[in-house]
Parts: C-alpha cells; sequence; structure tokens
C-alpha cells in the first residue's frame, strides 16, 4: 500500500498514488493530484480528493470537496456538504448538507438534504434538495 502521512487527525497521500483494495481512513482525508483508488474509500472525516483523481467503487466521509476532472464510479454519501469541481464525472451524490455543482460537472442524481447550486452547465440526473440555485448557464 502507498504511504500515508498522518499529522494529527489528517492524512496525506502521495502524490500519484495508487491504492488497490479498499481504503479506510479514521479522520479528514487529503488526496494530491492524479491519485486512484481501486475500490471503496471511506474517510470517518472530510475529503479532498485532488484534479484528476479516480475512485472505482463507493465513497463515503463527512464532507467532501472532488476535484476538477476526477472521476468516481460509485455514490458518494456525505454526511454533510458536498463540492464537485468542473469537470468532474460522479455517478451519484446522498448528503446531508449543501451540494455545489461546478461548470461542466457530469453527475447522476443527486439528494441534498439543503441547498443545491448549480454553476453553469452541468449534466445530472434527479436533483432533489430543499432548494435549487442556479447560476450563470
Amino acid at each position: 500500500m502507498p504511504t500515508v502521512i498522518r499529522k494529527g487527525s489528517t492524512f496525506f497521500a502521495q502524490e500519484g498514488s495508487y491504492f488497490e483494495g479498499n481504503v479506510r481512513i479514521d479522520g479528514d482525508f487529503v488526496v494530491p493530484a492524479r491519485t486512484h483508488f481501486w475500490g471503496k474509500l471511506h474517510v470517518t472525516g472530510d475529503l479532498e480528493l485532488g484534479p484528476r483523481s479516480s475512485v472505482t467503487l463507493d465513497v463515503s466521509c463527512n464532507n467532501a470537496i472532488i476535484g476538477g476532472q476526477c472521476r468516481i464510479k460509485g455514490p458518494i454519501a456525505a454526511r454533510g456538504d458536498v463540492t464537485i469541481l468542473d469537470h468532474a464525472v460522479v455517478h451519484s451524490v446522498q448528503a446531508g448538507g449543501k451540494v455545489i455543482l461546478r461548470t461542466g460537472v457530469s453527475v447522476g442524481d443527486v439528494t441534498s438534504g439543503d441547498t443545491i447550486t448549480v454553476h453553469g452547465r452541468i449534466k445530472s440526473g434527479n436533483l432533489v434538495g430543499k432548494t435549487m440555485k442556479v447560476l450563470g448557464n
């Protein structure tokens, strides 16, 4: 398994790492660009997934920031907020808090316990939240 460095309750993956099988991190997880997970990714804290990274199966976490051009082939389940940055491709999102979808995102169904904000044009399935905001075109 690639090296994961711990600083307090936050864990950091090495840039360009490949993780085979399922990964569980007890705390926050900061993932640099071009890091790949060939299994499920379970983070008990917050997840920051760097640009052009990928996850083959499900992602679960507290809050998530999904970098631009990431690919997540399974659903994201977050207890809090989820932000998906430009041109990322995500199977689906189930969030207890707010969801932000940036320009060029391609996502399946999105369910939010709060507001869904869409910036620019996206491709999506059903968007279900308490309120909806669409900014730009």
